[in-house]
């Protein structure tokens, strides 16, 4: 059995200044690689041209909830994903993102989750049964995917009886390859018209994706249910009383598909490990899990009691946040901290820099899931989900699934490494592994 180093992997920012060329490059195929390492050392940055590197709490806070606040997303990121998601929520401005967010802000309420929490329990104790069967070495950072999109197909694609679930899975996973494919030029911020390699790529992915979203929203709307039995319904619901235009709503459908399934999947992959790396702590929050749930589909109300389960899932996102960067574009010149921006500036938000910077936290490279029992942090210094008007909708949702995902598994599955290399931290579309994730999965024996 080969040793392990207790201070979790973690990726290699740019110790050089880069220049425009090599930032594209490297960005479409590691954006980490771009990012300069004194954001680990300096909470703000100037990077080149017109470029602003944001770790500062205060600043990002008056950026993301004051002055700031109405930003818009950065052009390239409109670029990287428009075709995938089009003008749904994460992408639409001004007052069509206002419409939207108050039209689906209801989706994502509390008194939602204990419904959609029996879905994500179903799935759990799914996985958890087969890794019990089937012992021995295997690829979290597959598992966890499967899990997150096996839910999607539960929550939102379930009950149609003209598409089966294995198109449905087959359709995802072709549609999240295309997705992730950066092209160069967009990262470039080249026109629109120049050709990009994607371009040769079929778009079928993208299209098959929508034609079927369209498919399932028509047939749900014909069943006319009378309680909302998934999220599908849940958004269904919404519309009764609030008109949308059939090409938003598949939009909206699409984004919260991708929102939803990446970034907790990638959040369950590295959790896991995490676990694996600290078994003292694994078996501490089996033990939590294990008094509050010992048996029987784990619920919504019992996460409450299951601190130190949510702990390591913050975490986690701590170390490895799955939007581990992202970017507004200035709208107006403004001074914070003696800092001048100016209109069409870019701030860069690196929030693994920020989640792992020597300024804002003791010994940051490590893993102390207890720094989140003590008391709320200062704003604007933990944002796996963002923060201001366009903080992540479905943070709750997000936190809910990982966590009844994981405390299904934890309860029967021990994870410990196996005799293989550990991948780094690689961020393309969301912050993944650079390959497989291989760990020892065992049944936890009855009764302990």
């Amino acid at each position: 059995m080969r040793q392990f180093d207790v201070t979790p992997v973690s990726a290699k920012l740019a110790e050089k200044p880069v220049s425009l060329l090599q930032f594209a490059r490297s960005a479409g195929r590691n954006m980490l690689e771009v990012i300069p390492a004194e954001t680990l050392r300096q909470t703000y940055v100037r990077g080149p041209l017109n470029i602003h590197y944001i770790c500062d709490p205060e600043m990002i806070t008056e950026l993301l909830v004051g002055q700031g606040r109405a930003f818009p997303k950065a052009k390239f990121t409109k670029d990287i994903i428009g075709s995938a998601v089009g003008n749904g929520l994460i992408l639409s401005e001004g007052e069509k993102w206002r419409q939207q967010r108050r039209r689906y802000s209801p989706l994502f309420a509390a008194r939602n989750l204990p419904v959609l929490a029996r879905h994500f329990a179903e799935t759990g104790a799914e996985v958890a049964k087969s890794l019990a069967e089937h012992e021995g070495p295997v690829d979290v950072a597959q598992v966890a995917p499967a899990s997150t999109l096996t839910n999607i197909s539960r929550v939102i694609f379930s009950g149609n009886e003209e598409v089966s679930s294995e198109q449905i899975r087959v359709g995802l996973i072709a549609y999240f390859n295309y997705i992730s494919d950066i092209s160069l030029f967009d990262l470039m911020g080249l026109p629109k018209w120049l050709p990009r390699k994607k371009w040769l790529i079929s778009k079928a992915p993208v299209t098959d994706m929508r034609d079927l979203a369209r498919q399932v929203i028509a047939q749900r709307r014909s069943e006319n249910r009378s309680e909302p039995q998934d999220f599908l319904d849940f958004m269904i619901e919404a519309l009764k009383t609030d008109f949308e235009d059939e090409e938003t709503t598949v939009d909206n459908l699409l984004t919260f598909v991708v929102a939803g399934h990446e970034t907790s999947a990638n959040a369950l992959a590295w959790g896991y490990y995490l676990l694996a790396l600290n078994p003292d702590m694994q078996n501490r929050i089996r033990s939590e899990i294990l008094s509050v749930r010992p048996r029987g589909p784990v619920e919504f109300a019992d996460l409450e009691s299951m601190p130190l389960l949510r702990a390591h899932i913050k975490e986690t996102l701590r170390l490895y946040p799955s939007a581990a960067f992202f970017a507004r574009d200035a709208a107006e010149d403004i001074e914070i901290k003696g800092v001048k921006i100016e209109k069409g500036d870019a701030l860069f938000y690196p929030v693994y820099s920020l989640h792992r910077n020597e300024k804002l936290w003791d010994a940051p490279a490590q893993y102390r899931p207890e720094r989140f029992l003590n008391g709320p942090l200062p704003r604007g210094q933990y944002i796996p989900f963002g923060d201001g008007p366009r903080i992540c909708i479905g943070a709750q949702y997000a936190e809910t699934e990982i966590m009844v995902l994981m405390a299904s598994v934890l309860r029967r599955i021990n994870f410990s490494f196996a005799d293989a290399q550990m991948p780094e931290p690689v961020l393309t579309f969301t912050m993944r592994t650079s390959g497989p994730l291989i760990l020892n999965a065992e049944r936890v024996p009855e009764g302990l």
